[in-house]
């Protein structure tokens, strides 16, 4: 029996698309990605701008600068002498220090209690607090401080005697003041502003001699 050969069925031929149909189908998806580039790159953009701006203006406008305090002058209130020369034992003598604070930033300075020193050989014969305030935006405020001296610590020091030989009295003060600067509510910078100032008083006619400050500012 002849075996006859069955007839294998064609395989059905598969339709591919053509390089126009290619280009059509991948047109949309990459014109929409390109909208999504676009899209997420303006804000970035934005951001990166507006970033660059806030530094620039940190270390240019908004950069914090340090205040600065100056003794204007030293005068003597009270002083009661024997002699007109020898401070009277057991009295008080008073001095007022006219101070300035200068804020030379864009944004005012808070300063919380000052406090001045005073003294005399490496002894601290008086002391006193102001009250806190505030120096506007580059503006300078003025104030007085009056620092009570002990006189019976002076006169109990060694060297007392030669000073008064000469006439004149040289005594150290020591000022500070802390406080704060702060720019639109976002920084802030704590600032300590120190000065030391030294002091020569013609003991008879109560005037200055010879004044010498220096300053420091810690941030």
């Amino acid at each position: 029996m002849v075996e006859r050969e069955q007839a294998r069925p064609l395989a059905p031929s598969i339709e591919r698309p053509s390089s126009d149909e290619d280009d059509t189908t991948l047109r949309p998806q990459t014109h929409g990605h390109k909208k999504f580039i676009k899209r997420c790159a303006c804000p970035l953009a934005f951001l990166l701008l507006l970033a660059m701006v806030i530094i620039v203006l940190i270390f240019t406008i908004f950069r914090v600068k340090d205040p600065v305090i100056t003794m204007n002058g030293v005068k003597i209130t009270k002083l009661e002498l024997v002699n007109t020369i020898t401070p009277k034992p057991g009295a008080n003598m008073s001095l007022i220090a006219d101070v300035s604070v200068k804020n030379p930033n864009v944004a005012s300075f808070r300063y919380s209690n000052t406090t001045t020193s005073l003294y005399y050989r490496g002894v601290m014969v008086g002391e006193a607090r102001g009250p806190p305030g505030r120096a506007k935006a580059r503006r300078t405020i003025r104030m007085n401080v009056t620092v009570d001296v002990i006189t019976d610590r002076i006169i109990s020091i060694p060297d007392f005697g030669t000073d008064l030989g000469s006439g004149l009295l040289t005594m150290c003060s020591f000022s500070r003041v802390p406080g704060q600067v702060k720019i639109l509510n976002l920084f802030k910078r704590h600032v300590v502003v120190k000065m030391n100032c030294s002091t020569t008083f013609n003991i008879s006619t109560r005037a200055i001699k010879e004044q010498s400050c220096q300053r420091k500012v810690k941030l």
